[in-house]
């Protein structure tokens, strides 16, 4: 660090989707836009809207998911946004695919252990040509999006889970009591 580079600022505790705290607080908050890729590491720096330097430093194996809020050592509270990322939406065909279509492309994304985003009308996985034929194959429409990527959490490592309403997800601790 040189004599004028400021110290980043500490972030070393999450609430999940923000929860207990009003949204007038929430919305007033700085954000941290962060990809998917960022928010599964628990130790990195970026910075914020504000332009500040922030150091996240979480216990191992901490997922941030947009909508957490990071607590910083100062006690002020930062947003976290996912990011808009370069991925693949997957509908079934108009007129002649179905809900039964997307079911099976999961299946088979499963089985090669894609990260993926459900959706009752889509799924959303990072892009890759080959998934991308292997889908087209399936008889289902692929195209490439910039949008926020909140894949599942998987069956052994989520804390918290989120559930989709009318396009808006929502993020709830899990029941188990952990964080």
């Amino acid at each position: 660090m040189t004599a004028t580079e400021v110290p980043a600022l500490l972030a070393n505790r999450v609430l999940p989707g923000g929860a207990g705290l009003a949204r007038t607080l929430l919305a007033r908050a700085p954000h941290l836009a962060l990809d998917w890729a960022q928010r599964q590491r628990s130790r990195f720096e970026a910075h914020d809207s504000l332009g500040r330097r922030i150091a996240v430093v979480l216990p191992r194996g901490r997922v941030l998911r947009g909508g957490d809020v990071l607590v910083l050592a100062d006690g002020s509270l930062l947003r976290v946004l996912a990011a808009a990322e370069p991925l693949l939406k997957v509908t079934a065909r108009p007129g002649h695919g179905s809900v039964l279509d997307l079911l099976r492309a999961a299946y088979h994304l499963g089985n090669r252990h894609v990260v993926l985003q459900l959706a009752p009308d889509h799924l959303k996985l990072e892009r890759d040509p080959v998934l991308a034929d292997l889908l087209r194959q399936l008889h289902l429409e692929v195209c490439e999006v910039e949008e926020p990527f909140e894949p599942e959490a998987g069956a052994y490592g989520a804390h918290t889970h989120r559930h989709v309403h009318a396009g808006a997800s929502h993020h709830h601790p899990a029941a188990d009591g952990h964080p």
